[in-house]
């Protein structure tokens, strides 16, 4: 066999071994702001539409069968849930069980005026609001190139996500998404593949990258001291799209790193290698 020869064949072997390990999947938590695995009874080649809430939920290719990635709200109770599967042959209900997790309680300082906005500031944060709840529902067809990334930024990472936030005594949302304690400065990558869907610079979260990794999962990187991408760029992982700060409502400089699966956001860690 000739070394070009030998190439191919080890070529071929390499793609063979992959496809029959399957996909890297995100690690399942089914309880609030976690993710659940739904294994479809579907053949063929054409993805099952799954509906969560009401949002496409994504859907992909393991081996042989469709796996459904759903996104469980923090505000999901405890119990049944259920999504919706469109299939050729009609639309049937698929449970399953979310258990309960306790998250916990963080108390923060902040400047009065980012807790009791003005009305200067409220007006401000609801059109932002509608722009970022836009970019959030965006869908685009392709799939994820991968599903198991590396941190967007070297870091201590806290286990945030999930806490319930009392800014100034006065109780708010639980946090949405994780946050990863770096020197302002600190270059930020892409973890995955994908397309800037919008940048800016908003009230809460300052200056903010957000990018579409396919099928609606969606990563946001917020309190950037520097934007280093624009809207429909695509980006490669490990590709540099900002670098850390602490602009908006920030108490030191970190980056805040969320993503969005089905219109709800989920913790982070479970997609971490």
């Amino acid at each position: 066999m000739t070394a070009a020869r030998a190439l191919v064949a080890l070529a071929s072997f390499l793609a063979a071994a992959g496809a029959a390990r399957g996909l890297e999947l995100p690690r399942e938590s089914a309880v609030p702001g976690g993710i659940k695995l739904l294994r479809l009874e579907a053949d063929g080649d054409i993805a099952p539409r799954v509906e969560a809430d009401g949002h496409r939920a994504l859907v992909v290719r393991d081996g042989d069968a469709w796996i459904a990635v759903v996104g469980i709200p923090l505000s999901a109770p405890v119990g049944d849930m259920q999504v919706e599967v469109h299939e050729a042959s009609g639309a049937h209900p698929l449970a399953f069980t979310v258990v309960d997790k306790r998250y916990l309680t963080q108390s923060l300082k902040v400047a009065p005026g980012q807790v009791n906005l003005s009305a200067k500031d409220l007006a401000r944060v609801n059109r932002e609001h509608s722009i970022l709840n836009g970019a959030l529902e965006h869908w685009s067809t392709a799939p994820p190139a991968s599903l198991r990334w590396s941190p967007p930024v070297p870091g201590v990472h806290s286990s945030s996500f999930g806490m319930r936030r009392v800014f100034n005594g006065e109780a708010r949302n639980p946090h949405t998404g994780m946050d990863i304690a770096a020197a302002t400065g600190t270059p930020v990558s892409a973890p995955a593949d994908g397309t800037v869907l919008d940048t800016g610079n908003y009230f809460f979260t300052g200056n903010t990258v957000l990018i579409d990794h396919g099928e609606g999962l969606i990563s946001m990187y917020c309190h950037l001291s520097a934007i280093d991408v624009r809207p429909g760029q695509r980006v490669e992982a490990g590709a540099r799209i900002g670098a850390v700060g602490m602009t908006g409502r920030a108490t030191g400089p970190h980056l805040h790193w969320a993503l969005s699966l089905n219109r709800t956001w989920v913790d982070p860690e479970l997609f971490l290698r």
